[in-house]
């Protein structure tokens, strides 16, 4: 990739994702984003080979794609409940952008293939640090894949996000963390 002015990618990438929140994948054009982003259609390819690239960029950039940041807070109960509800807020920040891409990342597979050859690997150091604390206070009684349990909280709240909607309340987390995420967690740790 070529290097931009910081300003000038920030308006590209600005644009794309008030685009998408607006029209959609399907319907935004690269045309839409250099007369939002007041740029070429030039600069934009020098940059990003085409629309589904700089699509991915704007996800793999914008959208927190780490588990957020837990809390210590002496128990594995309040260290899920910390971590789920941080996941909670950060999709719900992002529930126009998600929902919008979700059934484009369906029907689209050159979108889909692109954004699966970009996308990061998530930072899961906070999930794997509760989980050892929850070892260490002797609340799991084996290891537990950090991995495995952050794709289930990930399942649950785009679960919510798509088929009910945000607001993700205290309900939901409290729900989800002593229903589900414990219950395994707990199972899994046994092995």
């Amino acid at each position: 990739m070529a290097p931009l002015d910081p300003d000038r990618d920030r308006a590209i990438l600005d644009a794309t994702m008030e685009l998408l929140s607006e029209v959609g994948y399907d319907r935004m054009s690269v045309d839409q984003i250099a007369k939002r982003a007041r740029a070429s259609k030039a600069t934009i390819y020098r940059r990003w080979a085409g629309k589904p690239e700089l699509v991915v960029d704007v996800i793999c950039r914008r959208f927190d794609m780490d588990a957020p940041e837990g809390e210590d807070t002496g128990s594995l109960r309040g260290d899920l409940v910390s971590i789920f509800r941080g996941l909670c807020q950060t999709v719900e920040r992002k529930h126009t952008l998600v929902i919008g891409l979700s059934s484009t990342l369906v029907s689209n597979q050159e979108l889909a293939r692109t954004l699966r050859a970009h996308m990061p690997t998530k930072d899961l150091d906070d999930v794997r640090a509760l989980l050892e604390r929850a070892a260490e206070r002797g609340e799991l009684s084996g290891p537990v894949d950090a991995g495995r349990l952050f794709t289930l909280a990930e399942a649950l709240v785009w679960h919510r996000m798509i088929f009910a909607g945000p607001p993700f309340g205290p309900e939901f987390v409290a729900e989800s963390v002593d229903g589900v995420l414990m219950p395994l967690v707990t199972a899994w740790s046994k092995g």
